[in-house]
């Protein structure tokens, strides 16, 4: 087995620095550096959580291939990140007094979910559980 301790960073392309970061910094997270977004480099934000996102870019050719999950075209890739949050009730009005629109949402067996799209239309799920997480994924497979 591989020794994986924890999710160190997830990085999101993405094509206009300025929007981008705006929009992170308005779900909380923070700069930490820019190590030359216009050579490659990622941009480093950290939430206070502990999430931490690589932006990179700049993008340099448009999307003509979605590996986006809510839409019927299905290619191969990463289609989202998922963020565990507290409240549903307090998340839901936190993005509509940002004026941030949902692209989706669902409720399955105790675990309620919205789905939101950064500028570059990357999908972010954000998900709540009435009462404790359950222990392991595997305590939902014959449930799904």
């Amino acid at each position: 087995m591989l020794g994986i301790e924890k999710v160190d960073h997830v990085g999101i392309r993405v094509s206009d620095k300025t929007i981008a970061t705006a929009f992170y910094e308005g779900l909380g997270f923070e700069t930490l550096s820019d190590t030359g977004f216009d050579q490659g480099h990622p941009i480093i934000m950290q939430h206070p959580s502990g999430v931490v996102l690589n932006l990179l870019g700049p993008s340099n050719t448009a999307n003509d291939k979605n590996v986006l999950m809510d839409l019927d075209e299905k290619y191969p890739g990463l289609t989202h990140v998922s963020f565990k949050v507290g409240s549903m009730a307090e998340t839901k009005q936190f993005l509509a007094d940002r004026g941030i629109a949902l692209s989706g949402e669902f409720a399955f067996k105790g675990m309620q979910a919205v789905f939101i799209r950064d500028p570059d239309r990357n999908v972010i799920e954000l998900d709540a559980y009435d009462g404790a997480e359950p222990a392991t994924r595997s305590d939902r497979v014959g449930e799904l």
